[in-house]
């Protein structure tokens, strides 16, 4: 027997699943998929510097097994780096003129098995292979991840939601720091590299079939003739998209400002729990609990950055980078505090407040990077935010602050730190003299969703 419908209840329930259907204005997908998607960035990022940062608190463990220096422990993190640096150009490039999906899903696949084998490693040498193929898996993540963001988030919410999105790195450093240091002090460091090896695959999986956008095509639109309504789009040469980058001054600033603040951020997230065990007495599962605290704080940074940057364009349009020019000028003084000042609790608190401070540019910064390029070039502008970070930031603090630590101390080490931060607020307030006409030169292009 058929049962007999309402048409006016049908007419609601239609109503009512298109009403659910409809992608508000600025989005590229319906607000409840576009949450789907920044869920599994946020997992991706996190597990990324899991897999990235777990290694710093495996230090005692390596050096007791294989003697290693602390030269040698700062490489096994900057192993990484150097990776990102060769790789994340030509990656990008795949992001932009592939597939974002297919991208950052074969990434992840590839640096969640990289962290596998690493538990496999019968020598320095082969660990240190295993963690620059971790560097190759994740070369393109960040453009990839930074383009997706800008892609189904309106400007309005960008610096905002790019900063929810960067939690995920204090939050994957925190875990990784401390989860390595517990499950090495139970099981071995071996265990650890195994176990925080599983997740991001599994959601590396689920990201191959999340819906896209279609790829852009590199096109500007010139004047045909004396009339200013003639007009046509014409493919962009390798001038042009040179162009995009070096005439805009307010990304190169801000490129050489976001590498400052990183070669900073990564010694301090690479050395601080060996400061604790080695100044402070810490036992080593403790100094990566301790540690990760520090970075737990950080989570509050970028997204309240980010925040802060939304709130403030509404009047001041350059604060995109006004306010990585404060956050790194509070963080340069709340460093040379913590490490030339106070000790005990007081220097404890001051490195928690650091912890926000120090992350507060990550959204704004990011943001930037996407605003003042062609959409169609969107990933590649990341990764050579990605490569100047690395090269100048990532790579190098580690190595240096090993450096110093052997020939000096520790405690040395940390006390130049705030410099850098100096430079990058300096850096980025030059460059906010130039956002707003950068801004300007950028063309608008319509998105286009292809499942």
């Amino acid at each position: 027997m058929a049962l007999e419908k309402d048409p006016k209840q049908h007419i609601y329930m239609k109503r009512s699943r298109t009403r659910n259907q409809e992608k508000p204005e600025g989005y590229l997908f319906t607000k409840r998929y576009t949450n789907y998607i920044f869920i599994l960035l946020f997992l991706l990022y996190m597990f990324d510097y899991i897999d990235r940062m777990v290694i710093t608190s495996l230090f005692p463990f390596l050096k007791a097994d294989w003697n290693l220096t602390d030269t040698q422990c700062g490489m096994l993190v900057s192993a990484v780096y150097w990776s990102i640096v060769l790789f994340t150009f030509p990656v990008s490039v795949l992001v932009d003129r592939w597939s974002r999906r297919k991208t950052i899903g074969l990434m992840a696949v590839v640096w969640s098995i990289a962290t596998g084998l690493g538990a496999l490693s019968g020598s320095f040498r082969q660990l240190f292979s295993a963690r620059t193929v971790i560097g190759i898996g994740e070369a393109g993540y960040a453009p990839g991840g930074s383009a997706m963001m800008s892609a189904i988030y309106p400007q309005e919410k960008r610096s905002l939601m790019v900063g929810l999105w960067n939690a995920s790195i204090p939050l994957g450093s925190a875990i990784g720091v401390a989860l390595g240091g517990i499950i090495a002090a139970h099981w071995g460091w071996r265990h650890a590299l195994g176990i925080v090896a599983i997740p991001g695959f599994i959601i590396a999986i689920l990201f191959f079939f999340i819906k896209d956008y279609k790829t852009i095509s590199l096109e500007k639109t010139e004047t045909i003739s004396d009339k200013k309504t003639e007009r046509r789009k014409v493919k962009m040469s390798i001038t042009d998209i040179l162009k995009e980058f070096l005439s805009k001054p307010s990304l190169i600033f801000t490129y050489f400002g976001m590498a400052a603040v990183v070669f900073t951020t990564t010694s301090i997230l690479t050395w601080l729990p060996t400061y604790f065990h080695r100044v402070q007495g810490v036992l080593e599962k403790d100094a990566g609990l301790k540690a990760s605290a520090v970075m737990l704080f950080a989570i509050i940074g970028a997204p309240l950055g980010g925040y802060i940057a939304d709130r403030w364009r509404k009047k001041q349009i350059n604060s995109r980078l006004l306010v990585p020019t404060l956050t790194s000028l509070l963080s340069a003084i709340l460093m040379f505090l913590a490490f030339s000042v106070f000790d005990g609790k007081i220097q404890y608190l001051i490195l928690l407040s650091m912890g926000i401070s120090s992350t507060a540019f990550i959204a704004a910064t990011t943001a930037v990077t996407q605003d003042v390029v062609h959409p169609g070039l969107r990933a590649v502008s990341y990764a050579v935010a990605v490569v100047v970070q690395n090269l100048l930031g990532a790579s190098l603090g580690p190595i240096v602050m090993g450096a110093i630590s052997d020939a000096t101390n520790i405690q040395t080490a940390f006390t130049y730190l705030s410099l850098a931060l100096l430079v990058a607020a300096l850096l980025f307030f030059i460059g906010s003299f130039y956002y707003e006409k950068d801004l300007h030169k950028v063309e608008t292009v319509k998105l286009e969703v292809v499942e």
